[in-house]
C-alpha cells in the first residue's frame, strides 16, 4: 500500500501481512532502501537476505561464514550494501564489508574497528557513511577509499545518525549526552550538546524525522525519548517492559506524527506524538522484537526477532464491521415488514369480523402496493376473521395492531 498521510485509525489497524520464519537464530538488523522497495536484513545464521517489500517476496539470500553479519545498511544502490563483521575482528581487523547482493562479491574491506560495530549509517546525500563500535570510537568512511576519513574518540557505547538532509549528524555517547556535529566539519567539533533529562542508561538508536525537526532516541533500559532536534527539549517519553540481553527498536513514522516500538514483553506499540498518547498495541506473535522500522514509502512496517514480519493495514476489518452493519440493517428490517405484515392482518381481520368492509379493503390494498403482504398472508386474514368472533379479543387485535404501527413510525 502506497504511503498516505496517516490518521489513528490506519496505525490502529495494522496487522501481520507476511511472515519470513526460516531464520536460524536472531536477525541482527535491517534496513530499508530509500527510493526502492526493497529491505534487506542480517542474522546469526551469518546470512544477509534481500526482500522485495511490494509483493512480500525473498530476492536472495548469501551467506557469510568467514566474517558473519551484524550490522547492515543499504548504500545509495538497490542491490549494494554495507555490513559489520561478527568474527576474527582481531585476526583481520576486516570490520566492515562493502557487498554486492547482485554477483554476490565483496567490493571492499574496511579496516580500523578492533571491536564489534554496534551503530551503522548512510549519508543520505553521498558515498559517506559512520560506524560506531565497542571500541569507543566513532569512524568515518568513504565507499569509494579504503582508508578512514576521519575518527572521533568517544566515552561508552556510541551510536551515529545522519539527519535526513545529512547536513547533520548525531552521536550518542556515555551518560545519555547527545552531540550534534556539521558533517561538512566534524573535526572542529560538536556545534551542540545535550542531555536527556534525568536518564543515564546508554542510548541503543538514534533516528531523526524526515523533516529533520525531532530526534527519537531508545535506551538500553528500553525508555523511549522525542527530542527537539535544534534545541534538545524533551517533546515527549514512554516507558516500556524490561528486556533483559535483548536491546528493542523504534521507528517514526515517515511523516512524523507517530512512533512505533517494540517492548520487553512482546507486544508492540504506537503512539501519537501531538497527542501523546497510545493510539495502538499489539501482541508481536514473534516475542520481543529487537529489530523494527517503518518503509519510508509505504504504509507498512516491519518487526523481527528470530522470525520476521511485515506489518500492513488490515482493510478486512473494517469490511467486516459494515458486513455486520449490513446484515443488523437486514434483519431489522425483517423484523419491521414482519411486524408490519402482523399489524395489518390483525387490523384487517377485525375490521372484516365487525363489518366495516371499506377499511378491510383499503388495508389490503395498502399491503398490497407497499408488498407487506402476500397472498398466504391474505389467507391469514380470512383464518383470523373465523377465529376473531369475540369482541374483546377484536379490540385486542386492533390494540395490538396499532402498538406495531407506532413502533414501525417510531423506528423512522
Amino acid at each position: 500500500m502506497a504511503l498516505t498521510e496517516l490518521d489513528d485509525g490506519t496505525v490502529r489497524s495494522m496487522a501481520i501481512g507476511a511472515v519470513f520464519s526460516d531464520f536460524v537464530g536472531k536477525i541482527n538488523s535491517l534496513d530499508f532502501h530509500r527510493k526502492d522497495d526493497l529491505l534487506v536484513t542480517a542474522s546469526e545464521d551469518d546470512s544477509v537476505r534481500l526482500y522485495d517489500i511490494a509483493n512480500a517476496r525473498l530476492l536472495k539470500t548469501t551467506f557469510h561464514k568467514k566474517h558473519g553479519a551484524d550490522r547492515i545498511c543499504f548504500t545509495h544502490h538497490p542491490s549494494s550494501v554495507i555490513c559489520s563483521s561478527r568474527y576474527n575482528l582481531d585476526t583481520t581487523g576486516e570490520s566492515l564489508r562493502y557487498l554486492s547482493m547482485y554477483d554476490n562479491r565483496c567490493l571492499r574491506y574496511f579496516k580500523g574497528h578492533k571491536e564489534r560495530v554496534v551503530s551503522l549509517c548512510m549519508s543520505p546525500i553521498n558515498d559517506s557513511f559512520m560506524s560506531g563500535s565497542l571500541d569507543h570510537s566513532v569512524r568515518i568512511w568513504d565507499l569509494r577509499v579504503n582508508a578512514c576519513q576521519g575518527i572521533l574518540r568517544l566515552r561508552g557505547r556510541p551510536t551515529v545518525a545522519y539527519d535526513q538532509q545529512g547536513l547533520v549528524f548525531a552521536v550518542a555517547m556515555e551518560g545519555g549526552a547527545i552531540k550534534l556535529f556539521d558533517s561538512r566539519s566534524y573535526d572542529k567539533g560538536p556545534f551542540d550538546t545535550f542531555l536527556v533529562g534525568g536518564d543515564m542508561a546508554e542510548v541503543f538508536d538514534i533516528k531523526f524525522s524526515n523533516d529533520g525537526k525531532s530526534m527519537l532516541l531508545t535506551t538500553t533500559n528500553n525508555n523511549i525519548y522525542v527530542l527537539d532536534a535544534y534545541g534538545g527539549e524533551k517533546q515527549c517519553g514512554f516507558s516500556l517492559e524490561p528486556s533483559p540481553n535483548t536491546t528493542i527498536e523504534a521507528t517514526f513514522t515517515p511523516d512524523g506524527q507517530y512512533v512505533v516500538s517494540g517492548s520487553g514483553d512482546g507486544t508492540l506499540h504506537a503512539w501519537n506524538i501531538n497527542k501523546r498518547t497510545e493510539v495502538a498495541s499489539w501482541n508481536s506473535h514473534i516475542g520481543v522484537a529487537s529489530c523494527l522500522k517503518w518503509a519510508p514509502r509505504r504504509v507498512m512496517f516491519v518487526a523481527a526477532s528470530t522470525v520476521l514480519t511485515f506489518w500492513i493495514p488490515n482493510t478486512s476489518k473494517s469490511t467486516g464491521e459494515s458486513v455486520g452493519e449490513a446484515r443488523h440493517l437486514d434483519l431489522a428490517g425483517s423484523f419491521l415488514h414482519n411486524a408490519l405484515s402482523i399489524s395489518f392482518t390483525l387490523l384487517a381481520a377485525s375490521c372484516n369480523v365487525m363489518n366495516q368492509k371499506p377499511i378491510l379493503f383499503k388495508s389490503i390494498y395498502l399491503c398490497n402496493e407497499t408488498g407487506l403482504i402476500s397472498s398466504l398472508e391474505l389467507k391469514n386474514i380470512a383464518f383470523m376473521s373465523i377465529v376473531l368472533y369475540d369482541k374483546f379479543i377484536v379490540f385486542m387485535c386492533i390494540v395490538l395492531s396499532t402498538i406495531f404501527l407506532l413502533l414501525f413510525s417510531l423506528a423512522f
